[in-house]
């Protein structure tokens, strides 16, 4: 079982920026994959950016340029650095994490959610 934290969410006027960080119960070099997702009121569920265990990064196209995701593996952390913040960025942020788990395969988590809105 994995579990994670995240923080730094918050109210930030459009311009702005805020730090997500995901802190993992274990060790973050055992996950394959961690990714930021965001669900705004009504919406889907999306995913905003991913890293791998190696460190690739994906980033969606919506926060392309603005975004950068990035892990601290001595601190078991994952981050969003969150730039020139729109109000369409307003949403629940979740952290996730794949691990694949000998024999049973393929295990996803999930953390809690952090709330972050744009207004002004």
């Amino acid at each position: 079982q994995v579990q994670l934290v995240e923080s730094g969410g918050g109210l930030v006027q459009p311009g702005g920026s805020l730090r997500l960080s995901c802190a993992t119960s274990g060790s973050i070099s055992s996950i394959n994959a961690m990714s930021w997702y965001r669900q705004a009121p009504g919406k889907q569920r999306r995913l905003v950016a991913s890293i791998t265990r190696d460190g690739a990064t994906n980033t969606a196209d919506s926060v392309k340029g603005r975004f950068t995701i990035s892990r601290d593996n001595a601190k078991n952390t994952v981050y969003l650095q969150m730039n020139s913040l729109k109000p369409e960025d307003t949403a629940v942020y979740y952290c996730n994490a794949v691990r694949y788990e000998s024999p049973t395969g393929w295990a996803e988590f999930w953390g809690q959610g952090t709330q972050v809105t744009v207004s002004s």
